[in-house]
């Protein structure tokens, strides 16, 4: 029961941002929505697609992953120039980049105060201020 009550919040969270609920959609969003928020990068997605007998290309899981941050209900961290994380929590908020075992981590918004924003170009407005923290362990 519990799963088709997933199931149904994820067809309706793909209907109310105006994405068709394809059976791979579906099936890529609840392994992404279904444990809280986190952070995954396609390759992470595409290996938990295939534990869970969902066949599907790497491909597919990239061209989704981008299609749900264009609708909202994913956010785009950049942490190197080749490595994308998507995070479900899509609030405002900064993270942590632990270097040794590439994980991402949120930063308590308390924790974390930005103050005097640059001035837009003209013609342009902020939207948005990502911070990402790059940590390691000590030695």
């Amino acid at each position: 029961m519990a799963e088709l009550r997933d199931n149904h919040n994820i067809v309706g969270k793909l209907r109310q941002a105006g994405l068709r609920p394809t059976r791979q959609r579906k099936a890529l969003g609840d392994l992404l929505f279904a444990s809280g928020h986190r952070h995954v990068t396609a390759e992470l997605l595409h290996e938990e697609a295939l534990r869970a007998h969902v066949p599907v290309s790497l491909a597919t899981v990239y061209n989704t992953l981008h299609q749900f941050t264009a609708v909202g209900l994913l956010r785009a961290v950049p942490v190197d120039g080749s490595k994308t994380y998507f995070d479900t929590n899509t609030s405002n908020h900064h993270h942590f980049y632990c270097e040794n075992n590439t994980r991402l981590i949120d930063v308590p918004n308390d924790e974390m105060e930005i103050v005097g924003y640059p001035q837009a170009p003209e013609g342009m407005e902020i939207v948005s201020v990502d911070v990402v923290v790059r940590v390691r362990e000590k030695h």
